[in-house]
């Protein structure tokens, strides 16, 4: 396989930093977008020390809210992924610490909408994304949504052949709403307005690692939520949503990730199980 440049928004988060780590390992040009450039380490492995192919990425600093910086990163690549969103909003975080009331902060947070910046389809190419909410929060609308639109306008404005975005297979009760609508959103409107870009829709239930030992639990009775759900016919599948979905080691997913952005015949939405078949045909292609 030739040599590709990716670049990977969100490289230095749990799932982006296996996305560079795969794509490394290939041999590729890996350049990692995001606010503080270079992991902590010890919050997305098992380790403080940084591994040695990290060596191969370049750790840029950049804000995804605004193109300019990042817009030079883009020249010359081969795919675009989009690995930053959020799971929860600012007043759902606060009601789980005690920092804001439980009535106010899920009230907001299960608000049918919020804002998210400017309409993205009126935005030109290198202008600011602006946040709509009078408090600034960063809301899914903006996150999950508008920064992955704008990020996939500027990367086929110079001419990137391939864009993926990290989806969702589903919302949870847990979660508002809004989460996995803002995704939904962000896929057709990429796919419709950009019908030029390969679009690639990653949507992984439950990710896990041993790293992160308190994700072990949750894929063990994610795992089995999902083998009933299986014997059910997946009638669970409207009702518990992500969490009767088959969870997927992180590793798994970012070399399917890497997979897909190697052959051009794939696109689209990529389910579970092709998730697993992308995994599997770059794992034959290591053993050869």
């Amino acid at each position: 396989m030739a040599k590709k440049k990716i670049v990977v928004a969100g490289g230095n988060g749990f799932l982006g930093s296996r996305i560079c780590k795969s794509a490394a390992a290939r041999g590729w040009e890996v350049v990692s977008l995001s606010r503080s450039g270079e992991p902590i380490w010890s919050s997305v492995t098992s380790s403080a020390d940084a591994p040695a192919w990290s060596k191969s990425v370049s750790w840029q600093k950049a804000d995804l809210l605004k193109p300019a910086t990042y817009q030079p990163m883009l020249k010359d690549a081969d795919a675009v992924v989009h690995s930053t969103g959020i799971l929860l909003e600012a007043d759902y975080k606060g009601v789980l610490t005690g920092k804001e009331s439980i009535w106010s902060g899920l009230s907001r947070a299960f608000k049918a909408t919020k804002g998210g910046s400017q309409d993205p389809l009126e935005r030109g190419v290198g202008e600011e994304l602006k946040a709509q909410e009078k408090d600034g929060q960063l809301t899914y609308e903006l996150m999950n949504r508008d920064s992955a639109i704008a990020l996939a306008q500027e990367a086929n404005a110079q001419k990137v052949p391939a864009f993926v975005y990290i989806s969702a297979a589903a919302g949870t009760p847990i979660l508002p709403k809004r989460y996995i609508t803002t995704k939904r959103d962000a896929e057709s409107t990429i796919a419709s307005s950009l019908p030029k870009l390969r679009s690639i829709f990653i949507r992984p239930g439950f990710l896990y690692d041993s790293s992160r030992t308190f994700t072990l639990p949750i894929a063990f009775f994610g795992g089995a939520g999902s083998m009933l759900n299986s014997v059910l016919g997946g009638r669970l599948t409207a009702l518990a949503g992500a969490a009767v979905e088959k969870p997927l080691k992180a590793d798994l997913v970012a070399e399917a990730v890497v997979e897909a952005i190697g052959d051009d015949s794939v696109k689209g939405v990529i389910t579970t199980e092709r998730i697993e078949e992308l995994a599997n045909k770059a794992w034959r292609r290591g053993m050869l």
